[in-house]
């Protein structure tokens, strides 16, 4: 059964577009009897996909190695290895395994002035308080300042001692630029340097702000929800564009951020966007983030892109010639944690090998990454999308609300937020879609993928193998 299987892919792999391929054929898992073939694909999204576009493909293949065309059934979820036992199994007696009884849930975590832990009270688990526990993994020190940065590292290091005039900061930029390192580091730096005995701060997302206030609701403990959030020296909310649309979250996200302000606590915030740039929002919301001061972090340049690879090497306690460095900062442009995964594996390939990294070797992991004197454009984005859904460029334009047609146009979104300087108001134009279609559309394709739900980690793979693809075929 794996061997006809392994020959109808074989067909599928020298008949189909690459892109197809890898994305849709190569995970799904079949099992053949006779002529019936189950395909089991990884989640409903792509069971989805293959019943509508690939299972004529599909047949045709099977057909010149069955003999006759078979019967396809795809289905989603886990496939189940078939088992023919030669003997009547015995009854295997297991022992009874003892049903925990419910624990009570820890309660929220706090950080004092020396980063330990200060307890609360513990809550029944009906009125859990979504909490996260958290060791601040970055710091200032850590920190690679350049002129894309430097206004909002400093910033970041003048809320924490009082130097900013004001108490409000909001960090925007794309995705892998240092938002979370800084705001981990402005929490860190409070709770080591604070002359308070115990600050209090509380560090979460938009999205897990807005799940415990509903789990308040739902449980009617809003007032503890209020008094955890509105009773800290700082707070740290990340990606408050995931509000965007939400009405009550914004009421209270609104009032916490006021009853801060107005006790002289500190507030950070960080977002993918500028909040010019977000629809949906509250005006005095919205009012209320540009209170403080912004500070927009840029891509980084060839300068301070070489200067990150030189102290991660340090860190690793690598010896990284001059040259390798300058190659991989010359090629790596799109975000900071590209540039340290990229270095991170050549540092593994050289240990592996037991060799002295070269620039052979720096060649060789690039080309996951990027291809010299090429980066994506609007044009080859499109192009990569279209092939890996199979798509045409008219059907990405059309008016229709499939599915795979939102997915497919939020992909080139995101991508092209993430790839190109175009404003957003630009990249809806590509596809007659307003700017605040756009945001939403790149709103909805993060969540997903943070998520790591079935369907996201479907979308994250594709991500992934159209940045790499794309730039070999930009221009």
């Amino acid at each position: 059964m794996i061997d006809i299987w392994g020959q109808i892919r074989e067909i599928l792999q020298e008949s189909l577009n690459p892109g197809i391929f890898k994305v849709w054929i190569s995970p799904l898992q079949a099992e053949v009897d006779g002529t019936a073939i189950r395909l089991t694909a990884s989640n409903d999204f792509v069971a989805s996909w293959v019943r509508e576009r690939l299972v004529n493909d599909i047949a045709e293949a099977a057909t010149s190695v069955i003999g006759e065309r078979p019967t396809i059934t795809v289905v989603a979820g886990a496939a189940k290895a078939i088992v023919k036992p030669k003997a009547k199994p015995q009854p295997v007696v297991a022992e009874a395994t003892p049903v925990p009884e419910a624990q009570p849930v820890a309660a929220p975590v706090l950080f004092g002035a020396d980063n330990k832990r200060v307890v609360q009270q513990s809550l029944p688990v009906e009125h859990t308080l979504v909490s996260k526990a958290l060791d601040w993994r970055f710091d200032f020190d850590s920190f690679v300042v350049g002129p894309s940065n430097d206004l909002a590292f400093a910033a970041s290091q003048g809320i924490t001692r009082d130097s900013l005039s004001c108490s409000t900061l909001f960090l925007s930029s794309a995705p892998g630029l240092g938002k979370t390192h800084l705001m981990q580091a402005v929490g860190g730096q409070l709770c080591k340097h604070s002359n308070r005995v115990n600050p209090k701060v509380e560090y979460l997302t938009a999205e897990e702000f807005a799940t415990g206030l509903v789990t308040s609701l739902k449980h009617r403990d809003t007032e503890r929800f209020k008094s955890r959030y509105r009773d800290v020296d700082l707070l740290l909310l990340e990606d408050v564009h995931f509000l965007q649309g939400k009405e009550r979250m914004q009421d209270e996200v609104l009032a916490t951020i006021k009853s801060l302000q107005s006790r002289g606590s500190r507030v950070v915030l960080s977002s993918s966007f500028a909040p010019r740039d977000l629809k949906d929002v509250d005006n005095q919301l919205v009012s209320r983030f540009c209170s403080g001061f912004l500070a927009v972090i840029d891509k980084p340049d060839f300068e301070t892109r070489r200067d990150i690879l030189c102290k991660k090497a340090r860190l690793y306690q690598v010896d990284l010639p001059e040259n390798v460095t300058d190659l991989l900062a010359e090629n790596i442009h799109s975000d900071v944690r590209q540039i340290e995964s990229c270095l991170h594996n050549l540092i593994l390939k050289a240990r592996i090998l037991n060799e002295r990294i070269s620039m052979d070797m720096a060649w060789d992991v690039i080309g996951h990454y990027a291809s010299r004197e090429v980066v994506m454009n609007m044009d080859s984005i499109v192009r990569c999308v279209c092939s890996c859904f199979d798509l045409s460029y008219d059907q990405l334009n059309s008016r229709s609300r499939k599915r795979e047609l939102v997915t497919a146009r939020n992909t080139i979104f995101y991508l092209a937020r993430k790839h190109t300087d175009l404003s957003l108001k630009q990249i809806g134009m590509q596809f007659n879609r307003r700017h605040s279609t756009v945001l939403k559309g790149i709103t909805n394709l993060e969540r997903e993928m943070s998520r790591s739900t079935p369907t996201g980690r479907q979308v994250s793979n594709t991500v992934k193998m159209i940045e790499k693809n794309g730039r070999i075929s930009a221009l």
